[in-house]
C-alpha cells in the first residue's frame, strides 16, 4: 500500500485531470509507477511525463540500449516497479534472458557484444561511484556520439529519479504482481557485479 493517497480519476482536480488524459493518451496508454505520485503537483506531473517519454521514446538511443542502462539502474536502487516494466522492454529489445537473470542476482552478466557491455558497464560506474572512467567513457562516445552519451547518462538519471519516488512513497506493483526483486543487500556491498576492464579485452 502506498505512503500516500495517490489521485483517482474520479477525484482529481481538473489540473490533474488533463494532465492524466495528457499521460494516457500517449505512448505510456495508462497511468503507472511514479506518475501516480507525482500528479499530486499537475506541474510536475506534466513536465515530468514530458520528460520521461523524451527520454523513452525520442533519444537518439536504440531501445537496447536505454532498456539496458534502465534495468541496470532499477537492479542498482532495488525498484520493484521500475524491473517489473523494464526487464520486458529490454527483453524485447534484444537482451538475453540469461543477462537480465544475471542483473536480477546481482552476478556477473555475459554479453555476447560489446555494445552492451558498455552500457552496462557505464550505468553500473555512474550508480555506484557518481564517475565513469575516461576509457569506458570514450568508448560510449565512440559508440553514440556525444549526443548518444549526454542521453544515456540523462536516462539513468531520470531513473534514478523515478526509483527515489517508487521506494520512497512505497508505491503499489501495477496488476498484483509480485515484487520480482530481493531486499537490497544487508553487508553494504555492490548492488552491482563489475565486469573486467573493458580496455583490455579484444575487440568484437
Amino acid at each position: 500500500m502506498s505512503r500516500i493517497p495517490l489521485p483517482d480519476p474520479d477525484s482529481m482536480t481538473d489540473d490533474q485531470k488533463r494532465v492524466y488524459e495528457q499521460i494516457i493518451s500517449g505512448p505510456r496508454g495508462r497511468l503507472v509507477g511514479p506518475l501516480r505520485a507525482a500528479l499530486h503537483s499537475p506541474e510536475l506531473a506534466e513536465r515530468w511525463q514530458a520528460l520521461g517519454a523524451l527520454l523513452r521514446f525520442g533519444t537518439s538511443l536504440p531501445p537496447r540500449v536505454s532498456e539496458l542502462a534502465i534495468v541496470v539502474t532499477a537492479r542498482r536502487w532495488n525498484s520493484q516497479i521500475e524491473w517489473h516494466i523494464h526487464a520486458q522492454a529490454a527483453r524485447a529489445a534484444g537482451i538475453a534472458d540469461a543477462v537480465l537473470d544475471a542483473i536480477q542476482a546481482r552476478a556477473t552478466p555475459v554479453f555476447d557484444n560489446r555494445d552492451d557491455e558498455v552500457v552496462y558497464e557505464f550505468a553500473r560506474q555512474l550508480q555506484e561511484t557518481g564517475q565513469v572512467e575516461p576509457a569506458l567513457y570514450a568508448q560510449a562516445v565512440e559508440r553514440w556520439a556525444a549526443v548518444g552519451v549526454v542521453e544515456l547518462t540523462a536516462v539513468i538519471g531520470y531513473y534514478t529519479m523515478v526509483s527515489m519516488t517508487l521506494n520512497a512513497h512505497e508505491i503499489p506493483m501495477p496488476d498484483d504482481a509480485p515484487p520480482p526483486l530481493d531486499t537490497p543487500r544487508q553487508d553494504g556491498g555492490p548492488a552491482l557485479s563489475r565486469l573486467a576492464p573493458l580496455g583490455k579485452r579484444g575487440q568484437s
